[in-house]
C-alpha cells in the first residue's frame, strides 16, 4: 500500500537530521517514488508528483511545508505523522534515494530532475501547475537513469 508523502517526507527530514528544504524533500521524495516504481512497480506515495516550474512537485507537500520557504523543514511540522519502519522495502527506496542525493546542493537536484529525457521534461508546460506527471514516465525514466544492484 502507498504511503502519504507526509510520511515519506518525514522519514527524509529524519535521514537528514532535518536539514532539508522543501525543494530539496521534493527531489528525494520524486526519486524515491522513482525507485520504488523500477523495484516494485508500484507506486510508493498516494498522490501524483507534478511538473512545475522547479521540477516534480507533489502538492500536498509543498502546501504544507511552504511557510518554510528555503529554510529547513522543522520536525515539528510532522509531529503527528508515522514513521516509516526501518527495514521496509518503502524505508530502503527512501534511503537509496537519500543516499544518492545527499550530497547534491538544491539547484544540482533541480538540474538532475530536469534532464530532457526525463518524466518532468515531456509533461512540463512553462508556468502551469497542475501537470501530472504519469507513473508510467516516472518508471519510464528508472529505466534510463538508475542502475542498480538488485
Amino acid at each position: 500500500m502507498a504511503l502519504s508523502i507526509m510520511q515519506v517526507a518525514k522519514t527524509i527530514g529524519d535521514l537528514s537530521g532535518w536539514s532539508r528544504s522543501n525543494l530539496e524533500m521534493q527531489k528525494i521524495a520524486y526519486i524515491a517514488e522513482m525507485i520504488y516504481l523500477g523495484r516494485k512497480g508500484a507506486p510508493l506515495i498516494r498522490g501524483n508528483f507534478q511538473a512545475w516550474d522547479n521540477g516534480p512537485v507533489h502538492p500536498e507537500l509543498y502546501h504544507w511545508a511552504k511557510m518554510y520557504g528555503s529554510e529547513p523543514i522543522s520536525k515539528r511540522a510532522f509531529l503527528h505523522v508515522a514513521p516509516v519502519p526501518a527495514g521496509t522495502d518503502e524505508h530502503d527506496a527512501i534511503l537509496s534515494a537519500y543516499k544518492a542525493m545527499k550530497d547534491f546542493s538544491p539547484w544540482e537536484m533541480v538540474d538532475l530532475t530536469h534532464q530532457t529525457d526525463g518524466a518532468w521534461a515531456k509533461h512540463y508546460v512553462p508556468r502551469q501547475r497542475g501537470t501530472v506527471i504519469p507513473r508510467s514516465s516516472i518508471k519510464e525514466e528508472y529505466g534510463i537513469r538508475i542502475t542498480e544492484n538488485d
